[in-house]
């Protein structure tokens, strides 16, 4: 079957037809939009106009792909003439963001006024309002030489909505609460931020200024991610999208189960999308059998065209590792503890997490399952199945934001009237919902101290935000410990001590994935976190093919799980299957018998 008649009537591997002065690419985490964007823009450079490659995600993976080493400040990418490219680092951004607040104040007000505003902008809250301060200033005074077009490459779709109604919410809140502090910092000096907001509001629903790109793959979960952020994004006020999907297998070897099976899978999916996305101009994209790194495979991606063949090769022999039951078997030694399932968004830690759990369930432990991911639907794993003796939950922002709020006014009913109203102006605060969610990930930490509570977390770069928050949170307890009495355990203390937390990090056999979780075990080590160790999932040498394409894809597997192997403490790997696991039966088993054979 062609591409095109995949497709549903999408122009097929044409990338040509992105353009517009900004364009956003955003969608659930490793489905390639990165590479995508990068694509999009080369191809945009090519073409002779100026372009600017931003990303808007703390777990940005830039440099990898374009072999740059991409900061702050625009950076030439090598072999690619009219394009430059940016991370905006959030960490750097807010010291930046926390300087330009507090200098001005320095002298002119008692110091103990300066470090209560410098403890105000201490919190992660600050980290977001400045990335996305340098994302709306991107777009209303792009930097110097000047650009034709700017191409935003962004956090994973939640973070990434989120990203897009802060300009609005924010811009908002200022006009009704004119006066007081925020984690902005002083709103009476803010007037220059309220028309950036206003302007960058105006920018993103104006269809001859902005595109946002969905990216997707052929999968049920990644086009229902899509299709509902379509929804989100028509409800901002942006109207102007595209859809691409990305990864199509096109010409399945016959008689292959795995090279059947997976195209099986990406047309019923395709056929099933969402009725929102049935409606947008698409592209679709091939399965390519290469690491697509690099100018030139990105160049030659930009226009349909597969990058130079590597030989074909033979699928080696499967790698010597043990298969998910070891894992559970490990995890449950135990009797009792918090499982954090980490790892850059797409590598399957939701379906990993939920077949621990159930695992850990199977072998008679009383199991809390629960996600931290804004994007992280149960549903698409567990097929509504509510399974008998796990507990599952989900951390909804906007019910914690709820809760929350209702919680400090209760707390507040006996404040006068006049700081009532500074508190409930302050709980309107789009930063409210930071410490609401890390107020329901230290309640559910706290569930592993009786039985098990596995939790998916997000993606990895928003995981760290909150690990961060966590650790703002110890010091700031530590800090008053020795006036309370009693032994204090906070959630950070928990996360450190590997008797009660073991962190496991999923990754795929691809480049990108296995940099990322490398970048991510670094982290968490610098935050006094030891992994547990590593998952290597969807594994298509652990499968075994005869279908070229998939046989030159499980090849380039054998470098990645080496590193792996040197990297990770332990590891175990899951082999690709035809049918992906879903519903409690399916994630059960998974957890039985997954070694490798």
């Amino acid at each position: 079957m062609s591409a095109s008649e995949l497709a549903g009537g999408g122009a097929a591997g044409h990338l040509s037809g992105l353009d517009s002065r900004y364009l956003f690419f955003t969608g659930k985490g490793g489905v390639g939009k990165t590479t995508i964007a990068c694509a999009v823009a080369i191809g945009l450079a090519d073409s002779g106009r100026r372009v600017l490659l931003v990303s808007t995600d703390p777990a940005s993976n830039l440099g990898d792909i374009l072999h740059v080493t991409a900061g702050e400040e625009p950076t030439r990418v090598p072999g690619v003439s009219n394009l430059w490219v940016a991370n905006l680092d959030p960490e750097e951004a807010a010291a930046d963001y926390r300087r330009r607040v507090v200098d001005p104040y320095r002298g002119a007000v008692p110091e103990a006024e300066v470090r209560a505003l410098e403890e105000q902008l201490s919190g992660q809250c600050t980290v977001e309002v400045a990335a996305f301060d340098e994302f709306t200033r991107l777009m209303v005074e792009p930097p110097a030489p000047g650009f034709d077009n700017v191409v935003f490459d962004t956090a994973p779709t939640g973070h990434a909505l989120r990203l897009l109604s802060l300009p609005g919410a924010w811009s908002s809140y200022l006009e009704e609460a004119p006066g007081g502090a925020s984690c902005l910092g002083p709103l009476s000096g803010l007037e220059a931020q309220r028309e950036q907001y206003r302007k960058a509001v105006a920018t993103l629903a104006e269809p001859r200024q902005t595109l946002v790109v969905l990216v997707g793959r052929p999968e049920d979960g990644s086009l229902r991610e899509a299709g509902r952020a379509a929804g989100e994004l028509y409800a901002l006020g942006i109207g102007n999208l595209r859809l691409v999907v990305n990864g199509v297998l096109t010409d399945p070897l016959a008689g292959d189960p795995m090279a059947e099976g997976l195209a099986r899978r990406q047309r019923e999916a395709l056929a099933s999308m969402p009725e929102v996305l049935g409606a947008l101009e698409r592209v679709l994209m091939p399965l390519f059998a290469h690491d697509l790194v690099g100018v030139d495979a990105l160049r030659a991606l930009a226009v349909g065209r597969a990058p130079s063949s590597a030989r074909r090769s033979e699928t080696p022999s499967p790698p010597e590792l043990p298969g998910l039951d070891a894992l559970v078997d490990d995890l449950a030694a135990a009797g009792h503890g918090a499982v954090l399932v980490m790892g850059k968004g797409g590598v399957g830690k939701t379906t990993i997490a939920a077949a621990i759990a159930l695992g850990l369930f199977r072998r008679g432990h009383a199991v809390d399952l629960t996600t931290t991911d804004p994007a992280g639907r149960w549903e698409d794993v567990l097929r509504g199945e509510d399974p008998a003796g796990v507990v599952v939950s989900s951390i909804d922002p906007a019910a914690e934001v709820a809760g929350y709020v209702a919680d400090r006014l209760a707390a507040a009913r006996d404040l006068d009237p006049e700081r009532l109203a500074l508190l409930e102006e302050d709980l309107r605060s789009p930063c409210t919902e930071e410490l609401a969610v890390f107020r329901a990930f230290s309640r559910a930490l706290a569930g592993g101290r009786l039985g098990f509570v596995v939790l998916d977390t997000a993606p990895t770069g928003h995981t760290l935000l909150l690990l961060d928050t966590t650790g703002a949170y110890h010091r700031d307890v530590m800090r008053t410990a020795a006036s309370v009495p009693g032994r204090i355990t906070t959630p950070l203390m928990r996360l450190q001590d590997p008797e009660f937390t073991r962190v496991v990090v999923v990754t795929l056999p691809e480049t990108t994935p296995v940099q990322e979780a490398e970048r991510l075990q670094a982290d968490l080590r610098r935050a006094g976190i030891e992994p547990f160790g590593w998952v290597v999932n969807a594994s298509m040498m652990a499968g075994g093919t005869r279908d070229p394409v998939l046989q030159r894809r499980a090849a380039l597997e054998c470098r990645h799980i080496a590193r792996v192997q040197e990297l990770a403490p332990r590891a175990w790997i899951v082999p690709w299957t035809a049918a992906a696991p879903r519903g409690a039966r399916e994630l059960m088993a998974l957890s039985e018998s997954a070694a490798a054979t």
